[in-house]
């Protein structure tokens, strides 16, 4: 009885070190990758405020007043009771890159004069890592 000794494929010595270097890798980028995910969603926090800050003005111009912070960014999805603008203000639900509600305040703490406007940024609590306009 004859045996092939010429087997095609990998052997699991060379299956595990591929498995390893792989590993490796990863634990190399993904450290630097993650944070770089964060700066983006807060850029994107920044331009949602900015939008967000845009249809609250012109909920003001029409109602002449911001909504109170009972009624919150919720009154901005509701077709506008003014004689000269029927649509809502907003069109989509003002949620964060974090996938949770933007925080509204009026007046504000930080704008006495206005309002604050801000995400809780990643960690969902207040913290140094929080996007708001008033930044």
């Amino acid at each position: 009885m004859r045996h092939n000794t010429n087997r095609a494929g990998f052997t699991l010595i060379e299956l595990m070190v591929v498995v390893i270097i792989i590993a490796a890798l990863a634990g190399m980028v993904l450290p630097r990758v993650l944070p770089a995910s964060n700066d983006a969603k807060a850029k994107i926090a920044v331009g949602d405020i900015a939008n967000i800050t845009v249809a609250l003005k012109m909920y003001r111009l029409h109602n002449d007043r911001y909504p109170t912070t009972e009624q919150g960014l919720d009154i901005l999805m509701q077709p506008s009771t003014s004689s000269t603008w029927k649509e809502s203000y907003l069109e989509n639900k003002p949620y964060d890159p974090w996938k949770r509600k933007y925080q509204y305040r009026n007046p504000g703490s930080h704008n006495t004069l206005g309002f604050d406007l801000w995400s809780q940024g990643p960690d969902a609590q207040a913290a140094g890592d929080d996007v708001g306009n008033w930044e």
